[in-house]
């Protein structure tokens, strides 16, 4: 039997290495929670890809995890997961907060069970929703973050929400 040439064995080590590189990368994503989310309705907004350039290397001391759903973004191993081109919302009674000039909505978690805030940009489009874990307990840190990564989003003039009790007539 005649052995591999010097350069066959080369390749084939080359090949091993990066299967034993690829397989838990493999493994990593598609464990990833974020997997379970589907590319937002305008995903491919122009808007949502020049944001993804903004994406951080990590948010409420977390790394980015590796996701390749279209607009989406996760970090902590899904511990706080960005969606990007969503329809705005319409006005709402919802709890709202202005964040570094960003108007986050707080919406009732009906989608991924229990255990996340559900978080939705107002007055800009395409909207960004944010899932944030309850085991992320900065939630404002995580909210200066991401305001900071969605703010290039253009926001419709005077369309910003109010507190309940900024409308209450006094």
């Amino acid at each position: 039997m005649r052995r591999p040439s010097r350069r066959a064995r080369i390749a084939i080590g080359t090949a091993m290495g990066a299967v034993l590189v690829a397989v838990p990368l493999v493994v990593r994503e598609v464990s990833s929670p974020a997997l379970d989310l589907r590319p937002a309705a305008r995903a491919e907004d122009p808007a949502c890809a020049r944001i993804a350039d903004r994406y951080p290397d990590r948010i409420a001391g977390e790394s980015r995890d590796p996701v390749s759903v279209t607009g989406v973004a996760s970090w902590g191993n899904g511990g706080v997961v960005l969606r990007c081109g969503l329809e705005p919302p319409a006005e709402t009674p919802d709890p709202c907060v202005e964040v570094d000039g960003v108007d986050w909505v707080f919406r009732e978690d009906r989608s991924t069970g229990s255990g996340y805030r559900v978080l939705v940009t107002y007055g800009r489009t395409p909207a960004v929703q944010a899932f944030v874990d309850d085991r992320v307990t900065a939630i404002d840190g995580v909210l200066v973050d991401l305001s900071d990564v969605v703010r290039p989003i253009e926001r419709a003039p005077d369309d910003e929400c109010v507190s309940a009790a900024d409308a209450a007539p006094r």
